[in-house]
């Protein structure tokens, strides 16, 4: 029988598009394959060539440390002036040209106050004169907006402050006692909220509260994919971090929680404690808690402060009883020292 030449060339292709795939296809397995290594909640390191949905971080060097952060407070450079006014001074820099992951394999492109999400910390008293030296190191104008009292002048929205080193001076007296958010003013403002330019402001009363084990939780959400709803939630900007690294506490010791609401794109967070109570003080303004639940439910800046002890020692749950939430990342764990055993956490008191 006789071949035809087109005949002969359609073999040739099959011949060679059949061999490619063979060479192909082992490249492909071994992508397939490859192996990735994460650490489980018990710190075991795990490799596997599945799809890693809930990563831990000891792995990969995480930028910022939720854990660092929870405890940090900052109460400025302090002097005295000729009337006995206490004067606080801070140094606060904007920039918008950050990129952190915070997941690993997520990058984002994080808008900060001194270099993180959330920003430090600011502490002060009742009656403490502010002074803070605002320096916009980013590309976009950028503010400072204190919730609380202050002059006109010094509420950040109408004096954008221009980037590439443009400066600006704000300078009030602390008040009022309580928790406050500050964050950027300048429009669109949930771009410059979601990116991260927010922080918490403490005020103490002067009368000072009874001393405990103090931390800051800011409830963030994560918009990695620009669609105006969050990917990623969080307790201190990084998904299911203190899930991983249970916060450490004792048994009959205060615990207060300053807690601030910073989420964009949804109308409501929350937080449900495990295996306690709380007394609740909304915005932390009143020294008489308001009332004793287990959950709080918080719109945007919605703030408080939480006050509770542990009896029994072991670990114990919080998180966002919304389910979306917690699913995504709003969840970690209170490990539970007994007292009178020598691991004890010591730790020096905020206030």
């Amino acid at each position: 029988m006789r071949i035809g030449r087109s005949t002969v060339m359609i073999l040739l292709i099959s011949l060679v598009v059949g061999f490619s795939i063979i060479a192909v296809f082992p490249t492909f397995s071994d992508a397939q394959s490859e192996s990735k290594t994460f650490v489980t909640h018990s710190g075991a390191v795990v490799q596997t060539s599945g799809k890693i949905i809930d990563p831990l971080y000891a792995v990969s060097t995480v930028e910022f440390d939720p854990m660092e952060y929870l405890r940090d407070f900052n109460y400025g450079d302090v002097s005295q002036l000729s009337d006995g006014t206490v004067l606080r001074e801070f140094t606060i820099i904007a920039e918008d040209d950050k990129i952190m992951e915070v997941s690993p394999g997520v990058f984002y492109n994080v808008w900060t106050f001194n270099g993180t999400v959330p920003g430090p910390t600011i502490r002060a008293t009742e009656g403490d004169l502010l002074r803070i030296h605002f320096i916009n190191n980013g590309s976009k104008e950028h503010t400072m907006h204190f919730h609380g009292i202050h002059p006109a002048g010094m509420d950040g929205v109408f004096e954008p402050v221009g980037g590439n080193g443009g400066q600006f001076v704000y300078e009030f007296e602390a008040g009022p006692v309580g928790v406050h958010p500050y964050h950027c003013h300048v429009m669109p403002l949930e771009e410059h909220i979601v990116h991260g330019l927010y922080g918490v402001f403490i005020v103490d009363p002067k009368e000072k509260r009874p001393p405990a084990d103090e931390m800051v939780m800011v409830l963030n959400g994560l918009d990695t994919d620009f669609d105006t709803e969050n990917n990623f939630y969080a307790a201190n900007t990084i998904p299911f971090y203190y899930q991983h690294h249970p916060i450490q506490i004792n048994t009959d010791e205060l615990i207060r929680v300053y807690v601030v609401n910073m989420v964009e794109f949804d109308p409501i967070n929350n937080l449900h404690l495990h295996g306690n109570l709380y007394k609740y003080y909304p915005t932390g303004t009143d020294l008489v808690p308001s009332f004793y639940t287990d959950m709080i439910t918080l719109s945007q800046t919605e703030r408080g402060i939480m006050e509770f002890e542990y009896k029994y020692p072991g670990k114990y749950l919080f998180h966002a009883h919304k389910v979306e939430f917690s699913e995504k990342g709003w969840v970690g764990i209170f490990l539970v020292n007994n007292s009178t055993e020598k691991d004890t956490v010591e730790l020096d008191y905020g206030s």
